[in-house]
């Protein structure tokens, strides 16, 4: 028996389908949870925020919460219970991070093991940093001519 190609199947992650391999056993509900550090800024927490609302739009998953690792709410454990509220049975949790460190490396695995133990056959896994991805350097050459071309000057003086 053949698998079916699953090039362009991103909606069996949702959760709404049944596996393309036994059709009895459903896939995973995957709810994401994005996080940050969590700043004492509000502006730096509602660009955060706004930036998981795009996501969320995007359409690429159903479940994805904001959360901050420490100074602010929602927590990763409020997050996670969100996803789970929402039918998640994996959580992938993505860190809002340039470079893999102490909180990439001991904190977020902590909060999130933490989150998950309150909820049973729940599972998780915690993605890389953004860092490296291609993707960054369109990002830079755009920030880059925004700079270049903009009238309105942002330095620390101003």
């Amino acid at each position: 028996m053949s698998r079916p190609d699953l090039a362009g199947a991103a909606h069996l992650v949702t959760g709404r389908h049944r596996s393309p391999y036994n059709p009895f056993v459903p896939t995973p509900c995957i709810g994401v949870i994005l996080v940050d550090h969590g700043s004492q800024r509000d502006e730096s927490n509602v660009m955060f925020v706004q930036f998981v609302t795009q996501f969320r739009a995007a359409g690429s998953y159903d479940i994805v919460e904001p959360a901050h690792m420490e100074i602010t709410e929602p927590s990763i454990a409020t997050a996670f219970d969100r996803c789970v509220a929402h039918g998640a049975t994996h959580v992938v949790v993505v860190p809002y991070f340039l470079g893999p460190g102490k909180h990439w490396d001991t904190d977020i695995p902590n909060l999130t093991a933490e989150a998950a133990a309150n909820h049973e056959g729940v599972t998780y896994r915690i993605a890389a940093p953004l860092g490296l991805h291609s993707a960054m350097i369109e990002i830079v050459r755009d920030r880059i001519a925004e700079t270049v071309t903009s009238r309105k000057v942002k330095s620390p003086e101003s």
